[in-house]
């Protein structure tokens, strides 16, 4: 009998590990689930279509971050995996180093495969938003927003938009609450390749 007296607390004294630990992780999931959502009042593209978005796409514009800073000719490519995941590969020329970088990531839809509402990895479990929020009809250029209003890009198929469209796109990024005046424009060099 004193055996069992015995084991009993040394059970309850793992409880406060157990409880931290399941805190740490469920704090963790809602973190991770909050962070590939639009930003507030932004809203994804609807009948989008995975097939036509498929293919190259030139960064034209974007607001710098560490993992693009400095980086010229940028671009992204899609495509469909088996599995209904989209293999995303970035791609830029180092300048300084005189060397191309590449980053090979994978995105999931949020929600129905028909908004343009993803989640995007390219480091393990940790995902951030890809929202396109303005797009050609054509799939010729579109405009990315992640998780905040910090993560933009303007998109084409072409080094150059047509006339009157990076307008259109900075209204409307303005309109959203995206700061423009933190955009840069990439030098995409003469034929974007």
């Amino acid at each position: 009998m004193t055996a069992r007296r015995n084991a009993a607390p040394s059970r309850h004294r793992n409880w406060p590990i157990a409880l931290a630990g399941a805190a740490a992780l469920a704090t963790v999931l809602a973190l991770s689930g909050c962070a590939v959502r639009p930003p507030a009042g932004v809203q994804a593209v609807e009948n989008f279509d995975l097939q036509r978005y498929s293919g190259r796409w030139l960064e034209l514009a974007r607001i710098d971050h560490r993992f693009e800073r400095g980086l010229v000719q940028t671009s992204a490519q899609y495509s469909r995996n088996a599995d209904g995941t989209v293999q995303v590969i970035n791609r830029g020329y180092d300048p300084r180093k005189k060397e191309w970088r590449e980053s090979v990531g994978k995105a999931r839809f949020v929600g129905a495969p028909t908004t343009a509402a993803l989640k995007v990895s390219f480091f393990g479990p940790f995902y951030g938003g890809y929202n396109v929020v303005a797009l050609d009809p054509n799939y010729q250029w579109a405009m990315v927003v992640g998780s905040d209003l910090d993560y933009f890009w303007i998109l084409s198929r072409t080094p150059s938009l047509p006339p009157g469209v990076r307008n259109r796109l900075l209204a409307k990024a303005r309109a959203l609450g995206v700061d423009i005046d933190k955009v840069l424009w990439v030098d995409q060099g003469k034929d974007g390749s």
